[in-house]
């Protein structure tokens, strides 16, 4: 095989094995060809060394940030990784390649009466303002992702025991406890939704009774539609900085450690 065949074989390996979302893998692939491209004719991975590296890490310094050359290197050291475990090579030539340094940041979060803004946002005159409270009041009240809250399906709420079945990254599989806002905001929800596809089906409409969240068209909910709508509800409330379902994750967090 040559290193575009491995390349294939690897991402492959990432998303049947290793359970990796599809954006990861896209993403991974998309790094590692454009490492194939920066390395020419060169396809035998056998006789890859430190140097058409050092060459691509050079190249990358020029027009890229030291997270995004961070983020490449870390699927080369990946793609290596796996080419050893798999006997195609004897050892990574990524052993000589050094990470570059991180600046470091302060995760941005928001204090606990900016949250109670937040989550006092939508109001009766918003559409879908008993929907977009529940999200809200779930983003905080468990910490999950945004991909993990669109992916919610009924069957995932246990009320009885306040927990919600979550499958993250890798396919793990996790239980989160629900907070009681958030079980109450759930509950003033759940009516509506079934109101949504019962119309929706009288209408001869295809609609997904599976998910929690559903769109204008009882369809799944997705990530970019709950960011911009928490994005929305931040604004409305006067939050003086960026709000984002990652920026209640943090907050999540913090107040949970405070």
């Amino acid at each position: 095989m040559d290193l575009l065949e491995h390349i294939e074989k690897f991402t492959a390996w990432l998303a049947d094995e290793k359970g990796y979302s599809q954006h990861t893998v896209v993403s991974y692939r998309r790094d590692l060809l454009e490492f194939a491209d920066s390395a020419g004719g060169q396809t035998n991975v056998t006789a890859i060394d430190g140097r058409p590296i050092r060459d691509y890490v050079y190249s990358l310094n020029t027009r890229n940030s030291s997270s995004s050359v961070a983020r490449k290197l870390s699927a080369l050291r990946t793609f290596f990784k796996f080419l050893v475990q798999e006997h195609v090579i004897g050892q990574s030539p990524m052993g000589s390649i050094t990470m570059p340094k991180q600046q470091q940041y302060i995760p941005v979060f928001l204090t606990v009466d900016e949250v109670f803004a937040l989550l006092e946002a939508p109001g009766s005159e918003d559409t879908y303002g008993v929907r977009d409270k529940a999200i809200l009041e779930l983003l905080y009240s468990t910490g999950i992702r945004v991909s993990e809250l669109v992916g919610c399906n009924m069957v995932n709420l246990d009320f009885d025991n306040e927990m919600l079945r979550i499958k993250g990254k890798g396919n793990k599989e996790r239980l989160v406890p629900m907070g009681n806002p958030a079980i109450a905001a759930l509950n003033d929800y759940l009516p509506d939704r079934q109101e949504m596809l019962r119309s929706k089906l009288q209408q001869g409409k295809k609609v997904d009774n599976k998910a929690v969240f559903l769109n204008s068209r009882a369809k799944r909910l997705t990530s970019r539609s709950v960011e911009r709508k928490v994005a929305e509800y931040g604004r409305r409330a006067a939050i003086d900085k960026p709000v984002t379902p990652h920026v209640l994750r943090h907050s999540f967090a913090t107040h949970l450690l405070e």
